[in-house]
């Protein structure tokens, strides 16, 4: 069974996002990935086979080695998506700053 992977449902999972942060700075072999977790490395690759999958990591060779980069494009594409949600809640976090000030300066006012 083939399963189409979605990019949201790849980075739902706490590990895979984990790996996003690691090469997000450096391009890494799934070895050196693997260093990094206290799981088994097939789990680790299993965890790139999807985040190659969804297209939010890059495989490159290197000789014998193959090197995990964060695909930038596909992670702005995530980010796009997400930005009016983040606007949303600047703006709600905003009024509610403004309500506990206003607030505050009453209570101050009383004393």
């Amino acid at each position: 069974m083939n399963l189409r992977r979605d990019v949201f449902q790849a980075i739902a999972d706490p590990t895979r996002r984990a790996i996003l942060l690691l090469v997000a700075s450096q391009a890494m072999t799934a070895g050196a990935i693997a260093a990094n977790f206290d799981t088994a490395r097939p789990t680790v690759s299993k965890h790139l086979q999807i985040l190659t999958e969804c297209e939010l990591l890059k495989q490159e060779q290197n000789g014998r080695e193959i090197y995990y980069h964060l695909n930038a494009k596909k992670m702005k594409a995530v980010a796009d998506f997400l930005e009016p949600f983040r606007e949303l809640w600047d703006d709600r976090f905003n009024k509610l700053e403004a309500i506990m000030k206003a607030k505050m300066q009453e209570e101050q006012k009383k004393k």
